[in-house]
């Protein structure tokens, strides 16, 4: 590339190329970025549109620019409490990010048997499949693949998954009662590696969910998420003296 043509590089170019360097894991969170100066000479760019990246990107979310300091990759994580089911939107949004979702498939299918002995169902009994990629500041966190069941949330189907989130539905239709969550790290294969925008074989992190409301099972799903992007965090209280433990 000659230097008249890196001198033409546009913004979106610079802003686009650090995006990825942060989704694929080069800079983790917390990580100073390099300053404007050094960008302007790997980009071979004009000051002024390292600038403009830089600002876009903070405004974004995805950096944090201290002044005097410099600019560091913000701390999308933790993402979720291990103790806790919540629906992502609100997690994200209480984080004063912003919450997308790309919307895979959503259709009806016969429950094999894997699924209908989780989900306490007769095989082949219909339930409802969801497989949604949830994005925070635009970076792929979580690819979810759930299945219903149609009669805990009839309306599911119809639902607009960009608007409102499958948790959102089923906390409307049926009220958590019980919940069992399991973690696993997992590689990614090639789908889930081109959903998550990772490369394929890199390490993810799947939790294992069934909610229960009243007795039955509401759904079940599996939520994948980059290792890099992605922390599980819990805590408890130790029972004080005398008090017996489950």
């Amino acid at each position: 590339m000659n230097a008249r043509r890196k001198r033409s590089l546009s913004y979106e170019t610079v802003k686009t190329s650090i995006q990825q360097r942060i989704a694929d894991g080069g800079w983790e969170p917390g990580v100073r970025l390099p300053s404007e100066r050094e960008l302007v000479q790997e980009f071979g760019c004009a000051r002024m549109t390292v600038h403009r990246a830089l600002r876009e990107l903070e405004a974004e979310g995805l950096i944090e620019r201290r002044q005097g300091s410099g600019s560091y990759v913000a701390e999308l994580h933790p993402i979720s409490n291990l103790l806790q089911v919540r629906d992502i939107h609100d997690e994200i949004a209480e984080r004063g990010h912003l919450h997308t979702t790309r919307v895979c498939s959503v259709l009806r299918e016969k429950a094999g048997a894997e699924v209908a002995v989780a989900m306490r169902l007769r095989k082949g009994s219909a339930v409802f499949r969801c497989q949604l990629v949830h994005l925070e500041n635009g970076v792929p966190i979580q690819f979810e693949d759930r299945h219903v069941n149609p009669a805990l949330a009839p309306d599911l189907l119809s639902r607009d998954f960009t608007e409102v989130t499958p948790s959102a539905v089923l906390f409307e239709h049926a009220p958590l009662t019980e919940a069992e969550q399991v973690v696993e790290a997992v590689l990614a294969t090639a789908e889930q590696a081109r959903l998550l925008d990772v490369a394929i074989g890199s390490a993810l992190l799947m939790v294992s969910r069934r909610t229960v409301s009243q007795g039955e099972v509401a759904s079940i799903a599996r939520l994948y998420h980059p290792g890099a992007r992605y922390r599980l965090v819990g805590s408890f209280s130790v029972p004080g003296p005398g008090a017996r433990s489950a």
